[in-house]
């Protein structure tokens, strides 16, 4: 055949294309994300009555056991409304069965006339009916007292709880990290005493990225490092997913729990966490350099019978020399493996298939 024949057939095919297929692949990779830990379990502590500072059992460091006393604290004010309360107590108590000893007599009084008004004549039936009032009376009365007295008790019981909350007990264990008090101080419910946290558990919270959310298992270990321990690995449990993006970061808060019984990990450490990403599907990738990107979007170019087609498509995640692409394509697809806009749609081409990793 003629040279200028060949020359003529090349032309009518059209340029020469090296393509690549489009691979479906289940992407898995690791990203370092960073993170912090916080304890898992941190409150202020407070007096719930005021008083002045007696004694404090602990500082700054201490390990405290649930219901362990932190301090005590004295109020004179409420030992005298507590020996008020018990005096009234008494008084009624005196009073109710004064009451029920007068009504005991009175109703013997009324059986009497009772039984000698059977007999015509004997008791007129005045005294009778002043008799049966009266112990109409004194059975109220005695109701009242006794209302009464249980009102006074139930006052001196709120007395006597008041005064055992003058001993400050730690409602977990854990760490205190704070004190701020000392014996003498004036304290009271405005003012936080200790700052007590639980720190053989931590949680430690990353920060996900929208686009590494996918795949996300609750449950699934997860790996970190801290600079305090270089060299050394520790890892925590996806406990719980916030639910909800940060509008400013499009990044989720995710906390892990994690065991810290050797307390060597402290609330407030800098962590790298190595956050495994797994999409729930296969991936599709070409390679970086197929991908065309304008001010108006990015796509590929597929070869399809020889011409030329732009797909639209997003980047997702890299993966070597290959990066994640969505878009209107399926595995198996051939894409020109150096996308440029100079290749319009509909041109005719002759494709050539090389590796995909060239």
């Amino acid at each position: 055949m003629l040279p200028w024949m060949l020359l003529w057939l090349q032309a009518a095919a059209g340029p020469v294309v090296e393509v690549v297929p489009v691979v479906s692949k289940q992407l898995e990779r690791t990203v370092k994300l960073p993170g912090e830990i916080f304890p898992y379990q941190s409150v202020a502590i407070h007096a719930r009555v005021a008083g002045f500072v007696e004694t404090v059992e602990v500082d700054r460091g201490s390990a405290v056991k649930r219901d362990q006393a932190l301090a005590r604290l004295a109020a004179p004010e409420l030992r005298a409304q507590l020996g008020e309360a018990e005096a009234k107590v008494q008084a009624m108590e005196a009073q109710r069965v004064e009451a029920e000893a007068r009504l005991t007599a009175d109703q013997s009084t009324y059986e009497r006339l009772k039984a000698a008004a059977a007999t015509a004549g004997v008791v007129s039936g005045q005294d009778l009916i002043v008799a049966e009032k009266t112990v109409d009376a004194g059975r109220a009365r005695v109701r009242s007292l006794e209302s009464s007295w249980k009102a006074a008790q139930a006052a001196a019981q709120a007395v006597r709880e008041m005064e055992r909350y003058l001993e400050v007990i730690a409602p977990f264990d854990g760490v205190i990290t704070q004190r701020r008090v000392h014996p003498g101080a004036l304290a009271g419910p405005s003012v936080a005493l200790f700052q007590l946290e639980q720190i053989s558990r931590l949680r430690l919270e990353v920060a996900v990225p929208e686009i590494d959310l996918a795949g996300m298992v609750r449950g699934a270990r997860v790996s970190f490092t801290v600079p305090a321990w270089p060299g050394e690995t520790f890892s925590g449990i996806v406990a719980r997913p916030a639910r909800s993006l940060d509008v400013k970061t499009r990044s989720m808060p995710v906390e892990l729990d994690v065991e810290n019984r050797d307390g060597r990990l402290a609330p407030g450490m800098f962590v790298e966490a190595h956050w495994p990403v797994r999409r729930p599907g296969p991936s599709l990738l070409v390679p970086a350099s197929a991908v065309a990107v304008t001010t108006e979007r990015a796509f590929v170019v597929r070869i399809r019978q020889g011409v030329a087609e732009w797909v639209k498509i997003s980047r997702g995640a890299p993966a070597g020399g290959l990066v994640e692409v969505f878009g209107a394509l399926k595995a198996g697809d051939l894409v020109a493996r150096r996308g440029t806009d100079e290749l319009r749609e509909g041109t005719k081409v002759t494709p050539k298939t090389v590796d995909s990793r060239q």
